[in-house]
Protein backbone atom coordinates (compact mmCIF):
# COMPACT_ATOMS: atom_id res chain seq x y z
CA UNK A 1 0.00 0.00 0.00
CA UNK A 2 1.24 3.49 -0.95
CA UNK A 3 -0.58 5.59 1.94
CA UNK A 4 -2.13 4.55 5.10
CA UNK A 5 -4.19 8.36 4.53
CA UNK A 6 -5.02 10.65 1.04
CA UNK A 7 -6.28 13.41 1.93
CA UNK A 8 -8.03 15.24 -0.81
CA UNK A 9 -8.18 19.12 -0.31
CA UNK A 10 -5.84 21.42 1.30
CA UNK A 11 -7.67 23.58 3.28
CA UNK A 12 -7.97 23.49 7.38
CA UNK A 13 -9.91 20.65 7.77
CA UNK A 14 -7.86 18.35 5.49
CA UNK A 15 -4.67 19.75 6.85
CA UNK A 16 -5.85 19.03 10.29
CA UNK A 17 -6.99 16.00 9.62
CA UNK A 18 -2.94 14.79 8.11
CA UNK A 19 -1.22 16.31 11.00
CA UNK A 20 -3.51 14.66 13.63
CA UNK A 21 -3.37 11.52 11.49
CA UNK A 22 0.57 11.31 12.12
CA UNK A 23 0.13 12.37 15.66
CA UNK A 24 -1.59 9.54 16.22
CA UNK A 25 0.38 6.94 14.10
CA UNK A 26 4.26 8.35 13.71
CA UNK A 27 4.09 5.83 11.09
CA UNK A 28 1.29 6.37 8.95
CA UNK A 29 2.25 7.45 5.27
CA UNK A 30 -0.06 10.40 4.78
CA UNK A 31 -0.36 12.36 1.59
CA UNK A 32 -2.41 15.89 0.94
CA UNK A 33 -3.54 16.87 -2.35
CA UNK A 34 -4.20 20.18 -3.86
CA UNK A 35 -5.91 20.99 -6.97
CA UNK A 36 -4.61 24.87 -6.61
CA UNK A 37 -1.33 26.28 -5.86
CA UNK A 38 -2.12 27.62 -2.93
CA UNK A 39 -2.53 25.80 0.40
CA UNK A 40 -5.29 27.02 3.55
CA UNK A 41 -6.98 29.67 1.31
CA UNK A 42 -9.67 30.18 3.58
CA UNK A 43 -7.59 30.87 6.32
CA UNK A 44 -5.45 33.27 4.61
CA UNK A 45 -8.35 35.63 3.72
CA UNK A 46 -10.99 35.27 6.71
CA UNK A 47 -11.59 37.65 9.35
CA UNK A 48 -10.12 40.10 6.41
CA UNK A 49 -6.72 38.14 6.48
CA UNK A 50 -6.95 38.02 10.57
CA UNK A 51 -8.37 34.62 10.63
CA UNK A 52 -11.13 33.83 13.22
CA UNK A 53 -9.39 30.72 14.50
CA UNK A 54 -13.01 29.51 16.69
CA UNK A 55 -15.39 30.82 19.25
CA UNK A 56 -15.17 31.23 22.89
CA UNK A 57 -18.38 29.34 23.66
CA UNK A 58 -16.41 26.25 24.97
CA UNK A 59 -20.15 24.44 25.89
CA UNK A 60 -20.98 21.92 23.21
CA UNK A 61 -24.43 22.61 23.80
CA UNK A 62 -24.16 26.08 23.65
CA UNK A 63 -21.61 26.30 20.75
CA UNK A 64 -23.89 23.84 18.66
CA UNK A 65 -26.80 26.40 18.45
CA UNK A 66 -24.58 28.32 15.88
CA UNK A 67 -24.46 25.24 12.80
CA UNK A 68 -27.86 25.73 11.03
CA UNK A 69 -26.91 22.54 9.57
CA UNK A 70 -25.44 19.89 12.12
CA UNK A 71 -25.58 20.72 15.47
CA UNK A 72 -27.25 17.72 16.36
CA UNK A 73 -24.17 15.36 14.82
CA UNK A 74 -21.41 17.71 15.86
CA UNK A 75 -22.32 17.75 19.68
CA UNK A 76 -20.58 14.38 20.46
CA UNK A 77 -17.54 15.36 18.31
CA UNK A 78 -17.37 18.47 19.80
CA UNK A 79 -16.89 17.16 23.66
CA UNK A 80 -13.83 15.46 21.98
CA UNK A 81 -12.20 17.97 20.10
CA UNK A 82 -13.60 21.80 20.78
CA UNK A 83 -13.00 25.51 20.94
CA UNK A 84 -10.72 24.84 24.50
CA UNK A 85 -8.59 21.96 22.63
CA UNK A 86 -8.18 24.21 19.54
CA UNK A 87 -6.89 27.12 21.82
CA UNK A 88 -4.55 24.67 23.16
CA UNK A 89 -3.10 23.27 20.07
CA UNK A 90 -2.52 26.94 18.85
CA UNK A 91 -0.73 28.24 21.73
CA UNK A 92 1.23 24.64 22.30
CA UNK A 93 3.08 25.55 18.99
CA UNK A 94 3.64 29.54 19.43
CA UNK A 95 0.48 31.10 18.60
CA UNK A 96 -0.56 33.59 21.60
CA UNK A 97 -4.98 33.88 20.56
CA UNK A 98 -7.06 36.55 22.20
CA UNK A 99 -10.53 36.44 22.87
CA UNK A 100 -12.37 39.49 21.21
CA UNK A 101 -15.76 41.04 23.09
CA UNK A 102 -18.20 38.87 20.60
CA UNK A 103 -16.49 36.37 21.53
CA UNK A 104 -14.49 35.28 18.87
CA UNK A 105 -11.08 34.08 18.80
CA UNK A 106 -7.72 35.49 16.99
CA UNK A 107 -3.95 35.11 16.86
CA UNK A 108 -2.65 37.96 18.58
CA UNK A 109 -0.66 39.28 16.22
CA UNK A 110 -3.84 39.89 13.99
CA UNK A 111 -2.40 37.59 10.69
CA UNK A 112 -3.75 34.74 9.16
CA UNK A 113 -0.13 33.72 8.22
CA UNK A 114 0.37 33.07 12.42
CA UNK A 115 -2.05 29.67 12.25
CA UNK A 116 -0.92 28.82 8.85
CA UNK A 117 2.56 28.99 9.84
CA UNK A 118 1.52 26.83 12.84
CA UNK A 119 -0.17 24.44 10.32
CA UNK A 120 1.92 23.84 7.89
CA UNK A 121 5.05 23.92 10.16
CA UNK A 122 3.77 20.98 12.11
CA UNK A 123 2.98 19.25 8.96
CA UNK A 124 6.34 19.73 7.56
CA UNK A 125 7.80 18.23 11.11
CA UNK A 126 5.48 15.41 11.16
CA UNK A 127 6.65 14.17 7.29
CA UNK A 128 3.16 15.06 6.10
CA UNK A 129 3.49 14.95 2.22
CA UNK A 130 1.67 18.11 0.66
CA UNK A 131 1.71 18.43 -3.31
CA UNK A 132 -0.42 21.11 -5.37
CA UNK A 133 -1.52 21.38 -7.98
CA UNK A 134 -2.59 17.86 -8.50
CA UNK A 135 -6.40 17.47 -9.28
CA UNK A 136 -7.97 14.43 -8.78
CA UNK A 137 -10.22 12.41 -11.58
CA UNK A 138 -11.34 9.55 -9.85
CA UNK A 139 -11.26 7.16 -6.27
CA UNK A 140 -12.42 3.61 -6.48
CA UNK A 141 -12.64 1.22 -3.92
CA UNK A 142 -10.65 -1.71 -4.08
CA UNK A 143 -10.28 -5.02 -1.55
CA UNK A 144 -7.55 -3.12 0.46
CA UNK A 145 -8.22 0.49 0.08
CA UNK A 146 -8.70 2.77 -2.45
CA UNK A 147 -7.00 3.51 -6.10
CA UNK A 148 -6.98 7.12 -6.90
CA UNK A 149 -6.25 8.57 -10.04
CA UNK A 150 -5.45 12.01 -10.43
CA UNK A 151 -6.21 14.31 -13.56
CA UNK A 152 -2.98 13.61 -15.11
CA UNK A 153 -2.79 10.16 -15.33
CA UNK A 154 -0.95 9.46 -11.87
CA UNK A 155 -2.33 6.80 -9.40
CA UNK A 156 -1.73 5.90 -6.02
CA UNK A 157 -3.02 3.41 -3.44
CA UNK A 158 -4.11 4.41 -0.06
CA UNK A 159 -5.42 2.39 3.16
CA UNK A 160 -7.97 5.49 3.74
CA UNK A 161 -9.32 8.41 1.85
CA UNK A 162 -10.58 11.24 3.48
CA UNK A 163 -12.28 14.30 1.46
CA UNK A 164 -12.10 17.77 2.48
CA UNK A 165 -12.73 19.67 -0.39
CA UNK A 166 -14.80 22.21 1.13
CA UNK A 167 -17.90 23.58 -1.03
CA UNK A 168 -16.29 22.87 -4.23
CA UNK A 169 -18.05 19.96 -6.72
CA UNK A 170 -14.89 18.05 -6.75
CA UNK A 171 -15.71 16.51 -3.12
CA UNK A 172 -19.09 16.33 -3.87
CA UNK A 173 -18.51 14.61 -7.29
CA UNK A 174 -16.29 11.70 -5.71
CA UNK A 175 -18.68 10.81 -2.76
CA UNK A 176 -21.56 10.59 -4.79
CA UNK A 177 -19.39 8.58 -7.36
CA UNK A 178 -19.17 6.01 -4.23
CA UNK A 179 -23.19 6.50 -3.40
CA UNK A 180 -23.47 9.21 -1.02
CA UNK A 181 -26.51 11.37 -1.15
CA UNK A 182 -25.19 15.35 -1.62
CA UNK A 183 -27.93 17.85 -0.21
CA UNK A 184 -28.68 20.77 -2.43
CA UNK A 185 -26.40 23.29 -1.91
CA UNK A 186 -27.50 26.81 -1.04
CA UNK A 187 -25.34 30.05 0.25
CA UNK A 188 -25.59 30.82 3.19
CA UNK A 189 -24.36 33.87 5.53
CA UNK A 190 -25.62 36.75 3.16
CA UNK A 191 -27.57 39.61 3.61
CA UNK A 192 -30.59 41.35 2.06
CA UNK A 193 -31.14 43.67 -0.66
CA UNK A 194 -34.45 45.48 -0.17
CA UNK A 195 -34.48 48.27 -3.19
CA UNK A 196 -38.21 49.87 -1.76
CA UNK A 197 -36.51 50.56 1.96
CA UNK A 198 -37.60 53.91 3.03
CA UNK A 199 -34.47 53.67 5.30
CA UNK A 200 -32.03 53.64 2.51
CA UNK A 201 -30.78 57.08 3.86
CA UNK A 202 -29.73 56.26 6.99
CA UNK A 203 -27.46 53.90 5.87
CA UNK A 204 -24.62 53.43 8.55
CA UNK A 205 -27.12 53.59 11.64
CA UNK A 206 -27.47 50.22 13.53
CA UNK A 207 -29.51 49.00 16.66
CA UNK A 208 -27.70 46.91 18.95
CA UNK A 209 -30.71 44.79 19.19
CA UNK A 210 -33.51 43.76 17.41
CA UNK A 211 -35.92 40.76 16.40
CA UNK A 212 -36.12 39.75 12.17
CA UNK A 213 -38.75 37.00 11.15
CA UNK A 214 -39.61 35.60 7.54
CA UNK A 215 -43.02 35.93 6.76
CA UNK A 216 -44.81 32.71 6.95
CA UNK A 217 -41.94 30.99 8.57
CA UNK A 218 -41.05 29.64 12.12
CA UNK A 219 -37.81 31.38 11.76
CA UNK A 220 -36.83 34.20 13.44
CA UNK A 221 -33.33 35.38 15.10
CA UNK A 222 -32.42 38.47 17.34
CA UNK A 223 -29.30 40.70 17.72
CA UNK A 224 -27.71 43.44 16.26
CA UNK A 225 -28.89 45.07 12.44
CA UNK A 226 -27.07 47.59 10.42
CA UNK A 227 -28.99 49.74 8.17
CA UNK A 228 -26.95 49.73 4.78
CA UNK A 229 -27.71 51.90 1.33
CA UNK A 230 -29.08 48.60 -0.38
CA UNK A 231 -31.21 46.92 3.21
CA UNK A 232 -30.26 45.18 5.81
CA UNK A 233 -27.03 43.56 7.27
CA UNK A 234 -25.43 42.96 10.49
CA UNK A 235 -25.53 39.79 12.95
CA UNK A 236 -29.32 39.21 12.93
CA UNK A 237 -29.39 38.75 9.47
CA UNK A 238 -26.29 36.98 8.83
CA UNK A 239 -27.33 34.32 11.08
CA UNK A 240 -31.22 34.47 9.79
CA UNK A 241 -29.59 33.89 6.11
CA UNK A 242 -27.83 30.94 7.30
CA UNK A 243 -31.14 29.28 9.70
CA UNK A 244 -33.24 30.20 6.56
CA UNK A 245 -30.07 29.62 3.26
CA UNK A 246 -32.72 26.13 2.11
CA UNK A 247 -36.78 28.45 2.03
CA UNK A 248 -34.57 31.68 0.64
CA UNK A 249 -33.17 29.61 -2.18
CA UNK A 250 -36.61 28.39 -2.59
CA UNK A 251 -38.19 31.52 -2.32
CA UNK A 252 -35.62 32.60 -5.11
CA UNK A 253 -34.37 35.35 -2.11
CA UNK A 254 -37.74 37.45 -2.63
CA UNK A 255 -39.85 37.60 0.20
CA UNK A 256 -41.21 39.60 3.52
CA UNK A 257 -39.33 40.01 6.51
CA UNK A 258 -40.45 41.69 9.58
CA UNK A 259 -38.31 43.44 11.90
CA UNK A 260 -39.35 44.14 15.23
CA UNK A 261 -37.70 47.63 16.23
CA UNK A 262 -38.99 47.90 19.79
CA UNK A 263 -38.41 44.62 22.19
CA UNK A 264 -41.68 44.62 23.92
CA UNK A 265 -45.52 43.40 23.34
CA UNK A 266 -46.95 45.36 20.68
CA UNK A 267 -50.07 46.63 23.67
CA UNK A 268 -47.17 47.46 25.94
CA UNK A 269 -45.55 49.86 23.39
CA UNK A 270 -49.61 51.27 22.38
CA UNK A 271 -49.58 51.92 26.59
CA UNK A 272 -46.37 53.70 26.68
CA UNK A 273 -47.38 55.86 23.45
CA UNK A 274 -50.87 56.73 24.95
CA UNK A 275 -48.42 57.72 28.11
CA UNK A 276 -46.63 59.87 26.40
CA UNK A 277 -49.32 61.40 24.65
CA UNK A 278 -51.65 62.17 27.90
CA UNK A 279 -48.24 63.30 30.00
CA UNK A 280 -46.42 65.25 27.21
CA UNK A 281 -49.38 66.73 24.88
CA UNK A 282 -47.50 70.10 23.62
CA UNK A 283 -44.33 68.39 22.41
CA UNK A 284 -44.01 67.13 19.21
CA UNK A 285 -43.73 63.27 19.04
CA UNK A 286 -40.46 63.24 16.82
CA UNK A 287 -38.62 64.33 20.01
CA UNK A 288 -40.31 62.53 21.78
CA UNK A 289 -37.52 59.75 21.73
CA UNK A 290 -40.02 56.61 24.43
CA UNK A 291 -37.69 53.72 23.28
CA UNK A 292 -33.81 53.31 22.53
CA UNK A 293 -32.74 54.18 19.11
CA UNK A 294 -31.22 56.65 16.93
CA UNK A 295 -33.47 59.82 16.96
CA UNK A 296 -33.24 59.75 12.64
CA UNK A 297 -34.20 56.20 12.50
CA UNK A 298 -37.23 57.18 15.19
CA UNK A 299 -37.94 59.76 12.96
CA UNK A 300 -38.10 57.73 10.10
CA UNK A 301 -40.37 54.99 11.62
CA UNK A 302 -42.83 57.66 12.96
CA UNK A 303 -43.22 59.11 8.99
CA UNK A 304 -45.89 61.92 8.83
CA UNK A 305 -47.05 61.44 12.61
CA UNK A 306 -43.98 62.44 13.94
CA UNK A 307 -44.74 65.92 12.78
CA UNK A 308 -47.73 66.31 14.49
CA UNK A 309 -48.12 67.45 18.31
CA UNK A 310 -48.88 64.38 20.85
CA UNK A 311 -52.33 65.81 21.87
CA UNK A 312 -53.11 65.50 17.79
CA UNK A 313 -52.40 62.27 17.40
CA UNK A 314 -55.67 59.47 17.27
CA UNK A 315 -55.78 56.28 19.22
CA UNK A 316 -55.74 54.93 15.18
CA UNK A 317 -51.81 56.33 14.69
CA UNK A 318 -50.85 55.04 17.97
CA UNK A 319 -52.20 51.92 17.35
CA UNK A 320 -50.72 52.29 13.68
CA UNK A 321 -47.20 52.96 15.13
CA UNK A 322 -47.32 50.31 18.17
CA UNK A 323 -48.05 47.83 15.06
CA UNK A 324 -45.16 49.39 13.01
CA UNK A 325 -42.42 49.32 15.87
CA UNK A 326 -43.75 45.73 16.86
CA UNK A 327 -44.08 44.44 13.25
CA UNK A 328 -42.42 46.43 10.31
CA UNK A 329 -42.67 44.74 7.34
CA UNK A 330 -40.16 44.99 4.15
CA UNK A 331 -40.07 43.27 0.85
CA UNK A 332 -36.57 41.46 0.68
CA UNK A 333 -35.44 40.96 -3.31
CA UNK A 334 -31.95 39.75 -3.73
CA UNK A 335 -28.97 39.05 -1.63
CA UNK A 336 -25.30 40.02 -1.30
CA UNK A 337 -22.13 38.37 -0.12
CA UNK A 338 -21.28 39.10 3.03
CA UNK A 339 -17.57 40.12 2.64
CA UNK A 340 -15.17 37.41 2.48
CA UNK A 341 -17.52 34.97 3.72
CA UNK A 342 -18.48 32.62 1.52
CA UNK A 343 -20.14 29.37 3.34
CA UNK A 344 -22.17 26.89 1.65
CA UNK A 345 -25.42 24.98 3.00
CA UNK A 346 -25.72 21.73 1.66
CA UNK A 347 -23.01 19.12 0.99
CA UNK A 348 -22.95 15.14 1.92
CA UNK A 349 -25.60 13.56 3.66
CA UNK A 350 -25.27 13.68 7.43
CA UNK A 351 -27.10 10.58 7.67
CA UNK A 352 -24.84 8.54 5.54
CA UNK A 353 -22.03 9.72 8.15
CA UNK A 354 -20.72 7.66 11.39
CA UNK A 355 -19.81 11.03 13.71
CA UNK A 356 -18.05 8.67 15.94
CA UNK A 357 -15.10 8.81 12.95
CA UNK A 358 -16.08 11.01 10.48
CA UNK A 359 -16.52 7.82 8.30
CA UNK A 360 -19.06 6.64 5.45
CA UNK A 361 -21.30 4.36 6.63
CA UNK A 362 -21.79 3.35 3.10
CA UNK A 363 -17.64 2.59 1.50
CA UNK A 364 -15.27 1.49 4.68
CA UNK A 365 -12.40 3.11 4.86
CA UNK A 366 -13.81 6.55 3.18
CA UNK A 367 -13.79 10.16 5.47
CA UNK A 368 -15.46 13.41 5.36
CA UNK A 369 -14.59 16.35 7.08
CA UNK A 370 -15.48 20.08 6.96
CA UNK A 371 -17.86 21.88 4.54
CA UNK A 372 -17.89 18.77 1.93
CA UNK A 373 -20.76 17.23 4.68
CA UNK A 374 -23.95 19.66 4.82
CA UNK A 375 -22.78 21.06 8.11
CA UNK A 376 -22.44 25.03 7.81
CA UNK A 377 -22.12 27.39 10.97
CA UNK A 378 -22.81 31.64 11.39
CA UNK A 379 -20.25 33.68 11.15
CA UNK A 380 -17.73 34.10 14.19
CA UNK A 381 -15.48 31.15 14.18
CA UNK A 382 -17.72 27.82 13.66
CA UNK A 383 -17.28 26.98 10.50
CA UNK A 384 -13.23 26.89 11.16
CA UNK A 385 -14.27 24.90 14.50
CA UNK A 386 -15.99 22.15 12.78
CA UNK A 387 -13.44 21.91 10.34
CA UNK A 388 -10.72 21.17 13.37
CA UNK A 389 -13.18 19.08 15.14
CA UNK A 390 -13.60 17.13 11.71
CA UNK A 391 -9.84 16.26 11.54
CA UNK A 392 -8.71 15.70 14.72
CA UNK A 393 -11.40 12.75 14.86
CA UNK A 394 -10.67 11.92 11.34
CA UNK A 395 -6.77 11.44 11.91
CA UNK A 396 -7.00 9.81 15.52
CA UNK A 397 -9.04 7.14 13.28
CA UNK A 398 -7.08 6.91 10.69
CA UNK A 399 -4.01 6.92 13.07
CA UNK A 400 -5.51 3.63 14.99
CA UNK A 401 -6.17 1.55 11.99
CA UNK A 402 -2.43 2.81 10.25
CA UNK A 403 -1.10 1.64 13.88
CA UNK A 404 -2.70 -1.79 13.99
CA UNK A 405 -1.85 -1.96 9.58
CA UNK A 406 1.89 -1.30 11.02
CA UNK A 407 2.00 -3.17 13.69
CA UNK A 408 -0.19 -6.49 13.24
CA UNK A 409 -0.58 -8.64 16.33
Amino acid sequence: MDWDLVVVGGGAAGIFAAISAKEACQEAKVLVLEKSISLLTKVRISGGGRCNVTHALFDPKLLVQNYPRGSKELLGPLYHFGPKDTVEWFEKRGVSLKIEKDGRIFPVSDKSASIIDALLGEADKLDVVIQTKKAVETAVKEEEGFLITLKDGTTYRSRSLLLATGSGSDGHRLAESFGHTIQPLVPSLFTFNVPTSPLKELSGISLPRVTVGIENSNLQESGPILITHFGFTGPVILRLSAFGAPLLAERAYRTMIWIQWVLFPEEEIFKELSKAKQEMPNKLFSSVLLFPMPKNLWKALLGASGEKNMRDLSTKELREISKKLFRDRYQVDGKTTHKEEFVTAGGVSLKEVDFKTMESKKVKGLFFAGEVLDIDGVTGGFNFQNAWTDGFIVGRRVGAVAHEAHHPG
